[in-house]
């Protein structure tokens, strides 16, 4: 069975930096990976993904030039590093995992996810 487990979020204020990490194995099930976000009440919202064999990246337009999202297969771990932070970045962002990357939620495993938080 597949798992995820993330790490890294924190209080920060605008304008810090933060370095998120997923930690998954290597599969079928797991070569693509990717981070979504979801505040109380509102929808997931995608963030970033990216295919671990070709490095293939695909960002949302809201943190494009922002966050950065790469892996170390060595490791087992892919990230997403958080640039400039703004209060609306203050959500659960969450790790997911499938064959196909998507943009709508479509993965096969999901991670608990990891509270990021930044004040003004």
């Amino acid at each position: 069975q597949v798992q995820l487990e993330e790490s890294g979020g924190g209080l920060v204020q605008a304008g810090d930096s933060l370095r998120l990490s997923c930690v998954a194995a290597i599969s079928t099930y797991t070569r693509t990976m990717a981070w979504f976000r979801q505040a109380p009440g509102k929808e997931r919202e995608f963030v970033a993904a990216i295919r671990r064999s070709s490095g293939s990246t695909k960002y949302a337009d809201s943190v494009k030039g922002r966050f950065t999202i790469s892996s170390d297969n060595a490791k087992n771990t892919v990230y997403l590093q958080m640039n400039s932070l703004k209060p609306e970045d203050t959500v659960l962002y969450i790790c997911a995992a499938g064959i196909l990357l998507s943009e709508t939620g479509q993965y096969d495993v999901w991670g608990q996810g990891t509270q990021v938080t930044v004040s003004s």
